[in-house]
């Protein structure tokens, strides 16, 4: 029974994104999750196919990662970064410096989320430009259909349109250009370029899985010597080995001036972003003894701290990178196999452990942004969680699946998408792959 049945309310959470027709549904209330399934309240146990919202790179419920938590909070419990600094905060920030390359990174500014943390890079940009004498650089670029968070600063620079008006989201010093377009963003500078503080953008565009072009990189790379904008990298998604590298922007030919962390940064275990700045950065306020206003109470707490350096020693210890690029090779043969066979999978995108399925009708147009939901559900009462898409579904599994669970995946997403098919299109028969030929898909058998 939902929340309209009977008249009957929903329960005291009111949980996000959620209609409220499903919210009150124990078969969406989580009770456990361990590895890379998750026990709800109706009793059924699902493969999870999305990371936990691309959260959990390593699976549920690390024992080292849940360890080094445990232990901050007995010894430290609450110590903030804010007019303050604490040992936990100094050797996590030490730590992300180092993976991210302390040759050109210099310091870590630590905040609650990916959204509050783009609030901080857009606040940070400005005033990097007052400081260099430029106050009229207060424009922030951002990419049409990106994804940057929904506080208000980055609610303002998403690309998608997700109700900014309604809410009151003030965007008249963010600019928006097409995704892998670089004439448009040429022609952006050649207008306004002496105003742009920052250029923000996911190496992977989170809402359809589509990596920025080599092409595009190259353009950003050249405009910003060109203008002196800085070229910020939100890697909220991207990182910690989701896309290949630690960090998807480790394989630009050059680095980005700001790198945005969060999701993967304590494998999901606390609310945590980061900021690492570039030396280029960290130099002008120190050098000009400035202080950026901005703070979070629960910011770089010893918890969260602790998470992220276990995170980090986890990754190492498991060999993360190296996982995630096998189980990447079995996803480039079994995709590019359902996009072949399969007459109702258009296309797939994404790198790494981040990618999409493009689905179509039995006419041959994109699946209406309407039916994704149904789409999912079906997968869903197939077993397993994966996360709506652009006219498809999003797969973003664990980087330590294994090539077992990886099959068990795609047959729950082929059994799934039969019974869409059935419902949506009656008397259509696909010939389309079965749940039995997906280890062939995948050249494995287990």
């Amino acid at each position: 029974m939902n929340a309209h049945d009977a008249g009957r309310r929903p329960g005291p959470l009111w949980p996000s994104l959620l209609p409220p027709e499903s919210q009150g549904d124990d078969s969406l209330c989580a009770v456990s999750a361990h590895g890379v399934r998750v026990r709800f309240a109706d009793g059924r146990e699902l493969l999870c196919g999305s990371s936990g919202l691309w959260n959990t790179n390593l699976g549920y419920g690390n024992p080292a990662i849940a360890a080094a938590t445990a232990e901050a909070l007995l010894a430290a419990s609450y110590l903030g970064v804010f007019r303050y600094e604490n040992r936990y905060a100094r050797l996590a920030a030490a730590e992300l410096v180092r993976v991210c390359g302390a040759d050109h990174y210099a310091r870590v500014l630590f905040s609650t989320s990916g959204g509050a943390a783009n609030d901080l890079v857009m606040k940070l940009a400005r005033h990097y430009h007052a400081l260099r004498g430029e106050p009229r650089r207060n424009l922030v670029v951002g990419l049409r259909d990106s994804y940057h968070g929904l506080t208000y600063g980055s609610f303002g620079l998403t690309g998608e349109p997700l109700g900014q008006q309604l809410y009151g989201v003030d965007q008249r010093l963010v600019r928006h250009v097409g995704v892998n377009d670089p004439a448009e963003i040429s022609i952006l500078m050649e207008r306004q370029g002496d105003r742009v503080a920052a250029v923000v953008v996911e190496p992977v565009i989170g809402s359809g899985a589509v990596p920025l072009t080599a092409e595009y990189i190259d353009t950003l790379l050249r405009l910003r010597e060109q203008y002196g904008f800085l070229l910020v990298a939100d890697e909220v998604a991207t990182g910690f080995g989701r896309t290949g590298p630690f960090f998807a922007s480790q394989e630009w030919p050059a680095h980005p001036d700001l790198l945005v962390a969060s999701k993967g940064l304590t494998n999901g275990t606390a609310a945590a972003a980061a900021v690492v700045a570039s030396h280029r950065v960290a130099d002008t306020f120190t050098q000009t003894g400035a202080v950026l206003m901005h703070g979070e109470t629960q910011a770089g707490t010893p918890a969260t701290c602790a998470a992220i350096v276990a995170t980090i020693a986890e990754m190492q210890r498991l060999d993360a990178l190296a996982l995630g690029r096998r189980l990447s090779a079995l996803l480039d043969t079994a995709l590019a196999r359902l996009v072949q066979d399969h007459p109702l999978v258009s296309g797939s995108t994404g790198a790494g452990c981040f990618r999409s399925l493009r689905v179509r009708t039995p006419e041959g147009t994109p699946l209406p942004q309407s039916e994704v939901s149904a789409l999912v559900s079906r997968i869903r009462a197939a077993g397993a969680i994966v996360h709506p898409g652009v006219n498809g579904i999003q797969l973003i599994p664990a980087l330590t699946y294994s090539p077992a669970e990886l099959t068990e995946l795609l047959d729950c997403v082929l059994t799934g998408l039969a019974a869409f098919a059935e419902a949506a299109y009656p008397g259509w028969a696909a010939e389309a792959p079965r749940s039995s030929t997906v280890p062939e898909l995948l050249g494995t058998g287990s």
